[in-house]
């Protein structure tokens, strides 16, 4: 099995007069977290939205787990194996958490139509296993507790950690997350880091967008800078926010690095 998870070159996207992308890309490796970060308008959220199958780019190439796939449609996708949670957060208000995780889970279902209009044993039997595995990733995100509650009773970083049980339900390869920390307070912040890092630390890839650079810099192994549509940095969280271009486009000259000097790096 190949170590490289997700490989896009060449992406570029045009919206009437507005160049949105120019030639991006990247390259994700099994078990990181890869953040992509920039400026409001630098393109990251089309960008992502083109991975993830919600925009279709006009050029460029794609590959998961070194085959080639197209990015044509977000369930298309998702059965590919990426699933990705939005900015604005999309549950089934109405359904309680458990179902929200079981309706990501159904990405894997096997019985079929026929299977779950006649209510067949087979179907019966896949379906108290999406249930308990729905459970579990609930107790994974830390609300199991909340099983039967509905979506929209739950609290602002309940909601974000639910939308994340229910992307990992579609046992994805890549688990893209749109500005989970949107919105979250200082303490949901750090509820969040210790999920993904017990996600990165199960052997899970992550790809991440996020405005809060002190929570990215902290998490990422490696990290892409747009601005204005095109790729302008990308490295080690420490690189990059050393990078000139990033200082002058996004981080502002008064940024203090997050991480420290790596081991055996010149000083």
């Amino acid at each position: 099995m190949t170590d490289t998870v997700l490989r896009v070159a060449g992406i570029s996207k045009r919206f009437g007069g507005l160049q949105a992308l120019s030639d991006v890309g990247l390259t994700i490796e099994r078990g990181q977290v890869y953040g992509l970060i920039g400026p409001n308008g630098a393109g990251k959220t089309t960008f992502f939205n083109v991975i993830t199958g919600l925009y279709t780019p006009d050029s460029g190439t794609f590959e998961l787990a070194g085959k080639p796939y197209t990015p044509t449609a977000v369930h298309e996708v998702a059965r590919a194996g990426i699933a990705r949670t939005f900015q604005n957060i999309r549950l089934f208000a109405d359904m309680t958490a458990l179902e929200n995780v079981m309706v990501g889970r159904h990405v894997r279902t096997r019985s079929g139509l026929l299977g779950a209009m006649f209510r067949t044993k087979g179907f019966k039997a896949e379906e108290a296993a999406i249930a308990q595995r729905a459970r579990e990733l609930l107790d994974y995100v830390g609300i199991g507790r909340l099983a039967d509650f509905k979506a929209r009773t739950l609290s602002y970083g309940d909601q974000r950690r639910l939308e994340i049980a229910r992307a990992l339900a579609t046992d994805p390869q890549l688990i893209a997350l749109d500005e989970p920390a949107a919105g979250m307070n200082s303490t949901e912040k750090v509820v969040l880091r210790e999920l993904i890092d017990r996600i990165r630390n199960d052997g899970r890839t992550i790809l991440l967008i996020e405005h809060d650079v002190k929570l990215v810099m902290g998490l990422c192994d490696r990290v892409t800078v747009l601005d204005y549509g095109k790729q302008i940095a990308e490295g080690s969280p420490y690189d990059v926010q050393r990078n000139e271009k990033v200082i002058e486009a996004y981080l502002g000259h008064s940024h203090k690095p997050t991480q420290a000097l790596p081991t055996g790096d010149a000083t």
